[in-house]
């Protein structure tokens, strides 16, 4: 059995991540598995402890963090989230590919940990259809949104960091190109679809 490889997918919020990523979950669903997380938050409604997130207390978490039990660790309003390093192992050693949708920062600390790993930085076209997307949802208070696009402008150049940067013009362009990079590096996927 082949081993599986890890793949960091990275961009600023609203330039599609989560879009392609489903994408590609659909299509190669007997190779592809996503990354459970572990977060010191408390779960919302319908949400099941491993599947959604590993719920941990910080107590717990930290303890983790000094173990280096995390492939990457961050606080975002006051609470921990981590990528549990034993679980990605363990799925990428059972023959399956692991698609990491972390932020910028999270992916810096995969990338140094797991340089053996495959990285994607999407982009949007430009700053300004960024914004018009975030806008756009009508999901986010402008605060929020203005939090969103500074964080951006810092991510923006951490871009050539990354193995591949791909521009976001059209969902249907993004996907086909993350399809090669997932069909060139993957060998799960030719064992299991022959292709």
């Amino acid at each position: 059995m082949n081993k599986g490889v890890l793949f960091v997918l990275s961009g600023p919020s609203g330039v599609g991540k989560g879009t392609v990523k489903s994408r590609l979950f659909e299509e190669f669903e007997k190779c592809v598995v996503y990354s459970v997380s572990a977060t010191t938050r408390q779960p919302r409604e319908g949400e099941v402890d491993g599947r959604e997130y590993y719920f941990i207390d910080r107590n717990t978490f930290e303890k983790q963090i000094a173990e280096d039990a995390f492939l990457e660790h961050a606080e975002f309003s006051g609470n921990l989230y981590g990528t549990p390093r034993d679980a990605v192992i363990r799925q990428l050693e059972s023959g399956h590919d692991v698609v990491l949708e972390i932020e910028v920062q999270g992916a810096m600390q995969v990338m140094k940990k797991m340089p053996d790993c495959v990285s994607i930085f999407i982009l949007p076209p430009s700053f300004e259809v960024l914004e018009q997307r975030l806008r756009g949802r009508g999901t986010e208070s402008d605060e929020v949104v203005e939090r969103r696009l500074s964080r951006a402008k810092s991510e923006l150049p951490l871009a050539d960091q990354y193995m591949y940067q791909l521009v976001n013009d059209t969902i249907s362009g993004t996907y086909e190109k993350i399809r090669e990079i997932y069909l060139k590096h993957s060998t799960v996927v030719h064992q299991v679809y022959g292709i």
